[in-house]
């Protein structure tokens, strides 16, 4: 029986999901038990993330068909938006551009958004569209953790946590898009299933790597 677009994309996030134990970082932080400075690093790495990705995004906009486009420009705007909360995270961590511009990168937290970049130059956008939509979902529950130990045990207001709100809230929106996507690659039958899924276990590999690093810190 032939699967529809979200039918493809639910399965794919189901089977994809990171096992508990790949993040150690996440559950010290939702307990209030990760040292602020780990706080700084998550900003100072994000602030390498974000941009990168939005040039990435712009770049697989460039070369997808009219749906995939549609979804990457999206992503592009969303990293302008989520760029501009990431500065006020970063001054609540007592970050000034001094250290900001001093600070070196860990290349354990680098490797996603290098990957990203790879997949804008090398991969077909629409096996990309499935690969980062499953790598999200993950991402959203991450943030939606960070943002309430950020209010309940590290006495952050509420626009230092909007970086966090922004990529834990759903966007139906967005879903929408992704998966008119996934459906137009699958109507004109140029979805490669097994490459999207090596690239999403790829991300998710990375994106694991990103917090083991990051908690390596503290």
């Amino acid at each position: 029986m032939t699967r529809t677009a979200r039918e493809l994309l639910e399965t794919t996030t189901r089977e994809l999901a990171p096992d508990p134990g790949s993040n150690p970082l996440i559950p010290l932080i939702a307990r209030g038990e990760a040292d602020r400075a780990v706080l700084a690093a998550l900003a100072l790495e994000q602030r390498r993330v974000i941009p990168a990705d939005r040039r990435a995004f712009l770049h697989l906009a460039e070369r997808a068909d009219p749906k995939s486009a549609a979804y990457f420009t999206a992503l592009a705007e969303g990293e302008t938006l989520a760029a501009e909360h990431l500065e006020t995270f970063t001054a609540a961590c007592g970050v000034d551009e001094t250290r900001a511009d001093a600070y070196t990168p860990l290349p354990g937290c680098q490797s996603y958004p290098a990957y990203v970049a790879w997949l804008a130059l090398n991969a077909d956008p629409s096996d990309v569209v499935l690969a980062l939509t499953a790598n999200f979902s993950a991402w959203g529950g991450y943030c939606a953790t960070i943002a309430k130990a950020l209010r309940t045990h590290y006495g952050f207001t509420e626009e230092p946590c909007a970086f966090f709100d922004f990529f834990a809230q759903p966007s139906p929106d967005l879903d929408r898009m992704a998966t008119e996507a996934v459906q137009a690659a699958l109507d004109e039958e140029t979805l490669n299933e097994p490459r999207a899924h090596q690239y999403a276990h790829l991300l998710q590999t990375y994106e694991a790597m990103f917090w083991t690093t990051l908690g390596e810190t503290s």
